[in-house]
């Protein structure tokens, strides 16, 4: 390891710790005006407006973003452009919760103005208590006092660090109130790699499955397997519940005068089966531990779904 390699790593760990002392502040200083800041949101009909400028600006998308795809409703709405018309976005239903360091970022002012005209209510997150923007607004945050982790004091790095983690601590409050679910996560998160570890079987089975009654002769239990294509075919009673499911195996095991016999006869009893409602992933476990690549969907013993392993490979499950 060379000088430098060390010095890089020694600037490194000293910024992280520095970001860590301040966000250990910033748990220390939350006291009722947070309370109050989840209350005021939780009570607004309309969105969360969230605003800022430069850094903060970038932190605000964040924080509306974060808002947004856990169910509360919020839009980043960009300071200087609210100057010019964008103040039409904010309605008397919405809340304000706007981001500014110091407190006194001029391109603000108009936006605080109209919170104060139309009394929409306003969260402040500055770190002086005195500032305009902590002063005129309805429910003040305050940043601890904290030094910057770039030593000079003058790049915004452990104020934006707590900033993003109060819009986090402010996210997850809202979310546990309104007992969000990883199933209404998925909702807003459709596409990507957690929407699809968050897909539940329904969202992937096929309905038109391979199904035979157990009388059904395995000549044509043969036909019905190679039509659907999965490789299996579930047997079913006379009321319509799986009693039994043929594979591979199945046929091997009774190769010898196999169209000799029924479904009944060849299948293996009480296959293992899942829930349309269970997570995708659930279902590539149990099929990962008995070494299958087919599961049949029950609702009760009746079967309504097929899953198999290339359904959730191409979902992006595993």
């Amino acid at each position: 390891m060379t000088s430098s390699t060390t010095d890089y790593l020694a600037t490194g760990r000293k910024v992280i710790a520095i970001e860590a002392e301040g966000l250990t502040a910033l748990a220390a200083s939350l006291d009722d005006s947070f309370a109050r800041a989840v209350e005021t949101i939780l009570k607004a009909k309309g969105r969360v407006i969230v605003s800022g400028m430069g850094k903060s600006g970038h932190i605000a998308r964040k924080i509306a973003a974060t808002f947004a795809s856990t169910g509360t409703p919020a839009q980043f709405v960009h300071p200087a452009e609210a100057s010019h018309g964008d103040l039409g976005m904010v309605t008397r239903d919405d809340v304000a919760l706007m981001l500014s360091n110091s407190g006194e970022t001029p391109e603000l002012a108009d936006m605080i103005a109209h919170t104060r005209r139309f009394s929409i209510p306003l969260i402040g997150v500055a770190s002086r208590p005195e500032s305009t923007l902590l002063r005129q607004s309805d429910v003040a945050l305050v940043l601890p006092q904290a030094p910057e982790a770039c030593g000079s004091g003058v790049v915004p790095t452990t104020s934006t660090t707590m900033t993003l983690a109060l819009g986090d601590a402010i996210a997850v409050a809202l979310m546990e109130h309104r007992h969000f679910t990883p199933e209404m996560f998925r909702t807003f998160h459709p596409g990507g790699k957690l929407g699809a570890k968050l897909s539940k079987v329904s969202d992937l089975m096929h309905t038109d499955m391979p199904l035979v009654g157990e009388m059904t002769p395995m000549s044509e239990v043969l036909l019905e397997i190679s039509r659907k294509g999965f490789g299996v075919v579930g047997v079913t009673d006379a009321r319509g519940d799986l009693v039994g499911i043929i594979t591979d195996g199945d046929l091997r095991r009774h190769m010898a005068g196999l169209l000799d016999h029924s479904a009944a006869e060849v299948m293996t009893r009480n296959p293992r089966t899942i829930t349309p409602g269970v997570l995708a992933e659930a279902a590539v476990a149990v099929m990962n531990e008995r070494k299958i690549t087919c599961l049949f969907a029950v609702d009760g013993r009746r079967p309504v779904g097929i899953l198999h392993i290339h359904d959730c490979l191409r979902a992006g499950v595993v």
